[in-house]
C-alpha cells in the first residue's frame, strides 16, 4: 500500500530492498542450517568475510536499481564505482553495502543491507534505506521531501509505518551505548581499555541504580537503532567505518534529529564529496571514526570520556 508520508523515490527504494531481502533470506537460512557458508577470498577487503551471497546481492542490486533509476553511479562495497545507464555523468550516486555482517547472516543470526541515494547536484543524500533481514522491524528509511525537509521512518514486516522524531534524551549513566566490538584485537581490546568511558557508563543514575550498558551493534544499523530510540549512542574510535557502513545510518539518524560527530566534536557533514568517479573511489577508501547519539549532550559526555 503506498505511503502518504514517504516520498515516492524512497518508497521505490524501500520496496526493492524489501524484495531483495525476501530473495536472499531463504539462501541465508539454508547456509545457516547446512553449514555451507560459501566463503570466498576477498581481495578488495582482505580482513573481511565475503560469501557468494554478498556477490549475488551486489549483482542483483545493480539489476533492480536500473529498473527504478535510469542513470546513476553504482558504488557498491564489492566493486569499483561504475556508471549505469545512458548518461555519462549522472546526478545520482547510489552507495550500496549489499550484505552487511554477512559472516553472521550466513549463520542465521543477523544481517543487514544498505542503500543510499546521493544527489551530486545537491551534494547530499536524498534517500537512505537500511534493511534488517531477520527481524520484525525491517526497514529504516530517510528521505528529503518536496519542501526540502529530511524525515525518517521505520516500517515493520507487517507494513506498519512509524515516523522517527524522538531519539534518546538520556545521559551517559542511563544509556545503552553500542560499539562494533566483535573483533578481539582490532575492536574489543581498545574498547576494554577505555576505562573512563566504562566507569562513567557504569556510574549510578540519580536514583542510585546503575542503568548504563555497553552493547554490540553493526554498521549503519547501529545508527538506525539510535534513530528509533532502541539504543542511545554508538561510538567507533578504533578503526573507523567505511562510507557504505556509515553514511546510510548517518543520514537516517540526522533525519530523525540525532547527532553524529567526529571524535573532536565536529559534526560530520552530509556532503561526502562524491563529485567524480575518482572522488567516489577515494571516498570508498576512507574510514571515519565517530560518535553517534540521540542528543548532543550525550555525544559530548562520551567524547570527554574517551582516552587517546
Amino acid at each position: 500500500m503506498p505511503s502518504l508520508n514517504i516520498p515516492e523515490l524512497a518508497q521505490r527504494i524501500a520496496g526493492l530492498v524489501q524484495q531483495l531481502m525476501g530473495e536472499i533470506r531463504p539462501q541465508l537460512m539454508e547456509a545457516a542450517l547446512t553449514g555451507h557458508r560459501a566463503e570466498n577470498d576477498n581481495p578488495r577487503h582482505v580482513d573481511n568475510f565475503l560469501s557468494d551471497h554478498d556477490l549475488w546481492m551486489h549483482h542483483r542490486y545493480k539489476e533492480v536499481l536500473a529498473e527504478h533509476i535510469p542513470s546513476f553511479v553504482y558504488a557498491s562495497e564489492e566493486a569499483d564505482p561504475e556508471v549505469i545507464g545512458v548518461e555519462r555523468d549522472p546526478s545520482l550516486c547510489v552507495l550500496v553495502d549489499p550484505l552487511d555482517t554477512s559472516e553472521l547472516a550466513v549463520r542465521g543470526l543477523c544481517g543487514y543491507t544498505h542503500v543510499l541515494v546521493y544527489s551530486r547536484t545537491l551534494a547530499r543524500p536524498v534517500v537512505a534505506v537500511v534493511g534488517d533481514i531477520f527481524h520484525h522491524v525491517q526497514l529504516y528509511v530517510a528521505a528529503r521531501d518536496d519542501s526540502g525537509r529530511d524525515r525518517a521512518f521505520v516500517i515493520t514486516a507487517e507494513g506498519d509505518e512509524f515516523s522517527l522524531e524522538s531519539p534518546s534524551k538520556a545521559a551517559l549513566s542511563e544509556s545503552l551505548v553500542t560499539n562494533y566490538l566483535m573483533r578481539p584485537q582490532q575492536r574489543f581490546r581498545p574498547l576494554a581499555g577505555q576505562e573512563q568511558l566504562l566507569n562513567a557508563l557504569g556510574a549510578p543514575s540519580p536514583d542510585g541504580k546503575a542503568r548504563g550498558r555497553i552493547g554490540v551493534d553493526f554498521g549503519s544499523i547501529g545508527l538506525c537503532h539510535i534513530a528509533a530510540g532502541f539504543t542511545d549512542a554508538m561510538v567507533e574510535f578504533a578503526k573507523g567505518f567505511a562510507i557504505w557502513d556509515l553514511s546510510p545510518g548517518h543520514y537516517i539518524l540526522h533525519a530523525a534529529g540525532g547527532t553524529v560527530t567526529d571524535l573532536h566534536g565536529k559534526p560530520i557533514t552530509l556532503d561526502y564529496g562524491l563529485n567524480s568517479l575518482s572522488a567516489i573511489k577515494q571516498a570508498m577508501d576512507r574510514r571515519q571514526k565517530f560518535i553517534a547519539a540521540g542528543n548532543p549532550r550525550l555525544a559530548h559526555e562520551i567524547r570527554t570520556m574517551l582516552q587517546p
